[in-house]
């Protein structure tokens, strides 16, 4: 066992000993919302700096979260409300009776209040890009919401809309409504509305006003104009995830409420399964009950906090352990980089470094001018000590000294520690850093920098990064790239266009192109490293073939770095650089770029990239994701890649799907994801993502990504129909990519241990399949669904099990005893294709399907399910439930049609009119026969 190893269960242990006692703190200090008591605490709601100033706005959102408290509360059977509330004012609003924030940043709020950047539209929505039961990333509001009354027509009450999001955040269920299929045909061949529960009523509404549902419906087709308006007045008491706007909407869908049959979301994601199923499951139910008695709680308590001066400090390791692998050289160069180019005007910048002791080497220093820069980077460390011990703590103690210089304390202040040595005695000063209101950024250098040191961003809520010793990674200036103001205003925000590192052999070059698109180009900076004593030759090409050379380029001899500034704003096109290594050996070469926002109504594409968990046991994989959107829009259609460092080992590079299966939960929300199982060893791991995107394919999705609150289009009262205005189209105008964009970012590290040694047993199944859909075409079912891998989402899996049943329990409890479909013939293809099989459920259903207490059960609805094998019979997960009507047996009675009905209709008059000729002929004939029979009669007695 190594060194390390043995010395981290120890460092573990120190820091939860410590983590223990100061627990009463930590709901406050970087440690997001927490639930106490039953109450919630930490929850940070964060305006945007563009949202112009407006004091009504703050109003609105203690109202919304105050009336959404005894909501929750009442809704959850009286078991959580919220009990305080941070709101985050911009630090462009000029009220200035707000308090100063600690650790708060418009990145880490809970919900952020901003508007679509010149889109139109205010649906409340929460971003979801995990699986059932899991947390999403935030809920977005407009500023129109908080503030125009009259959206409550169509949304209800936003403290009722706030419940809805809230549950979408933090317990992970979604709609129930379905706005694509408003309704679906149930087991008993019924045509029903999508709707949850089943017992809201209402009415069908046609373009001339009501009309019974045969009008609405065409040969099963839903008829266009036509739509199914809810009653004001309702009996039911459910759901909040599905129409919050009715006043009788008091809780969510339960077991004997919800609507499994429902078409929606939630029973698609979370396999038919209730959304107070799922809430019930989640980790604030089992570690909660509901409170005594009959009280209200109190009512929610709110602070305002607002960014002062932007305040960072550089605390920089400089023991004899920096010497190895270029660790200063590659530490000036990004440090030089982020004083020059990434730190915004009028921030505040200090700097210290740490051996075994502390030393400011800097105090404040407010940046407003170049020179301001440079003076900075003149303090920068140039050599490195004789020591190998590091006390981070010092270190760190002259850090939080040099800020506080400014206002007597560190809150809002951010660090960015740089460190590749070990400090066994990291947890002392982990008390002082919770109570300094100071954000961490680590920076951990190579494979001996302290275990725990992650432990000092994870509190304060900083970013996390890796640096390994690898000559030609570009890892560190990707890290001071992706550290940020916290602002939330990304116009002002830096955008890496550009990250690559080659080892060039002598007289050789590397070569490449990249994309300066039209929502970027303001400030743009290419930044060329190298190793060697004296630069590169540079040569770089604009989109119009004017020329760049080294001489164009400002030298720094001692960090060994040469930059260019365009200025105004650069021509957007590809852009072409070469860089010829005239060393007589081989050294590596690296080139950033970046630039900032063209156009301050036009948002620029982003990429963040980021993981699900920065720190797992193998064999657990690592879910890898990145949004990639303009504005709020995702944009479809990219080409992602990751690449992953570890600390000894070639880096892995993975292409990241939007496709809806696998580790992608959502296709098409712009987020792009994957399962990373290729663990080279223990220890850490960096991340960086590269976003591509061609000019000749689509680019923006059509909508905003995420679970929205449904917007009623209007009510019937005693029979009259109130209609709400028309829904906001959010829609988007697609502007033209004439050149597509290239996005770089880094995603931070992430940590891994239990990694056996030498080569790895088959332990990783094929991965769950999400998105398996069923179609009843005539008398067979076709299934569709996205083939899994050998390994989660990588290779082949070997075969498929499918089974069914005409019972969604059987399935769901006792998937090995359902009834078995044929698939011998059916070989899984490559992961990530399409698969489609057809098969006839008359043909494996031979009668009536017993039920577990032994009576049948009689259904025109079946339930599927399907799991994958790998070749060492590993299964995967089982498959979400797809559902689908079954031919319709002769003796039902289905929904007539209104071609059905209309040719009904006809025939019975036919038939009316012909019994009622054949009555008068009838009657005419026994009438004349009476008659001749009366004449003959006269006439005898006549004679």
């Amino acid at each position: 066992m190594t060194q390390r190893s043995i010395a981290g269960p120890i460092c573990n242990l120190k820091f939860v000993t410590l983590l223990v006692a100061l627990s009463s703190e930590l709901p406050f200090l970087g440690a997001g919302v927490q639930l106490q008591d039953n109450g919630y605490n930490g929850l940070l709601i964060a305006i945007n700096p563009q949202v112009p100033e407006n004091q009504n706005l703050i109003s609105n959102i203690k109202e919304m979260i105050t009336e959404a408290s005894f909501y929750l509360f009442n809704a959850t059977k009286r078991r959580v409300f919220f009990r305080n509330i941070k709101i985050l004012i911009p630090a462009t609003w000029k009220a200035n009776n707000y308090s100063k924030i600690k650790q708060e940043s418009y990145e880490k709020a809970n919900v952020i209040v901003t508007d679509w950047y010149g889109a139109h539209g205010d649906d409340p929505y929460t971003l979801q890009y995990r699986g059932c039961g899991k947390e999403g990333k935030y809920i977005h509001f407009t500023p129109n919401f908080l503030l125009n009354d009259n959206l409550t027509a169509g949304y209800g009450s936003r403290g009722r809309v706030f419940v809805h999001e809230w549950a979408h955040l933090r317990w992970g269920v979604f709609d129930e409504y379905n706005n694509d299929k408003p309704f679906y045909i149930n087991g008993q061949n019924q045509i029903k509305v999508t709707r949850c529960s089943s017992d809201i009523t209402g009415i069908f509404v046609c373009e001339k006003g009501p009309c019974p549902q045969e009008n609405c419906i065409i040969s099963k087709l839903f008829k266009e104009g036509c739509t199914f308006i809810y009653n004001s007045t309702q009996n039911a008491t459910a759901s909040i995830m599905f129409m919050q706007s009715l006043s009788s909407v008091v809780e969510f869908c339960n077991a004997s409420t919800h609507n499994q049959e429902a078409p929606n979301l939630q029973n698609q994601m979370c396999s038919l399964r209730s959304a107070w199923d799922v809430i019930t499951d989640s980790a604030d139910f089992h570690h909660s009950f509901p409170m005594n008695g009959t009280e209200l709680p109190p009512p929610p308590t709110f602070s305002l906090v607002q960014a002062g001066d932007k305040v960072v400090c550089l605390v920089l390791d400089v023991s004899s352990k920096m010497a190895e692998a270029d660790r200063l050289l590659q530490l000036q160069q990004a440090a030089e980089f982020y004083l020059m180019q990434i730190v915004e005007i009028h921030t505040f910048v200090g700097i210290a470094s740490f051996d075994s002791k502390g030393e400011i080497r800097a105090q404040l220093h407010q940046i407003n001018s170049n020179d301001d820069r440079k003076l900075l980077v003149s303090y920068l460390p140039t050599t490195v000590s004789a020591k190998t011990d590091v006390s981070i703590c010092s270190g760190l103690k002259k850090g939080f000294e040099v800020v506080e210089k400014l206002n007597g304390k560190a809150y809002g202040s951010v660090m960015i520690l740089v460190t590749s040595g070990d400090d066994k005695l990291l947890g002392n000063c982990l008390p002082t850093v919770l109570s300094s209101g100071s954000t961490i950024h680590s920076i951990a250098l190579g494979s001996s920098a302290a275990p725990n040191l992650e432990e000092l961003s994870r509190l304060t809520g900083g970013l996390k990064f890796f640096v390994p010793d690898i000559s030609n990674s570009n890892s560190m200036i990707d890290a001071f790239s992706r550290i940020s103001s916290g602002t939330g205003d990304i116009f002002q925000q830096r955008i890496q266009l550009e990250s690559t590192g080659e080892n060039v052999k002598p007289h050789h070059q590397l070569k490449n192109t990249v994309t300066v698109d039209n929502t970027v180009g303001n400030d743009t900076m290419f930044l060329v490293t190298w190793q060697a004593s004296g630069p590169p030759e540079i040569i770089l090409f604009d989109p119009d073939g004017r020329k760049y050379y080294t001489n164009n380029f400002i030298t720094s001899l001692t960090f060994r770095t040469a930059s260019l500034w365009i200025p105004g704003t650069a021509k957007p096109g590809h852009w072409t650089y070469t860089l010829n290594n005239t060393h007589h050996s081989l050294q590596a070469l690296k080139v950033t770029v970046t630039s900032r926002a063209s156009n301050s109504a036009v948002p620029p594409a982003t990429v963040e990239a980021f993981v699900e968990r920065d720190s797992l046991h193998f064999p657990h994989p690592v879910m890898i994701y990145a949004n990639v959107k303009q504005g709020f829009y995702p944009i479809l259609n990219a080409t992602v890649t990751a690449t992953v460092e570890p600390e000894t080992g070639d880096p892995v590079t993975l292409r990241l799907l939007d496709d809806g299966a696998g580790a992608d939960v959502i296709k098409n929300d712009g987020i792009y994801s994957r399962y990373f199982f290729s663990f080279a060893a223990n220890g850490r791991y960096s991340l960086k993502v590269h976003v591509n995107h061609s000019p000749s394919i689509s680019t923006l999705a059509h909508s905003i990504p995420g679970s929205h609150a449904m917007y009623v289009p209007g009510y019937t009262t005693n029979g009259n129909i109130q209609m709400n205005a028309p829904r906001k189209s959010v829609g988007r105008n697609e502007e033209e990519r004439k050149w597509g964009f290239s996005r770089v970012s880094s995603g931070g590290s992430f940590s891994v241990l239990g990694v056996p040694a030498g080569p790895h047993p088959d332990v990783f199944p094929p991965c769950k399949i999400i998105d398996l859909e069923a179609v009843r075409v005539e008398e067979e079912l076709t299934l569709s669904w996205t083939a899994p891998g050998e390994d989660f989402d990588q290779g082949q899996a070997t075969s498929y099990e499918i089974r069914m049943s005409k019972s969604l329990q059987n399935i769901q409890d006792d998937f090995n005893n359902a009834i078995l479909v044929n698939t011998s013939k059916r070989n899984p293809q490559q992961a990530g294709i399409r698969e489609i099989f057809t098969f006839s459920p008359q043909i494996s259903t031979n009668g009536p399907e017993h039920q577990p207490n032994g009576e049948t059960h009689e259904s025109h609805r079946i339930y599927v399910a399907i799991r994958a094998m790998d070749r060492n019979s590993l299964k995967s997960a089982l498959s979400n439930i797809a559902q689908a009507s079954l031919f319709i047996p002769p003796n039902s009675d289905p929904v007539p049609a209104r071609d059905d009905l209309i040719l009904k209709g006809v025939l019975t008059a036919m038939g009316l009119i012909g019994i009622i000729c054949l009555i008068i002929v009838v009657t005419h004939h026994t009438l004349n026969r009476k008659k001749r029979a009366d004449k003959k009669e006269n006439g005898t007695k006549l004679l």
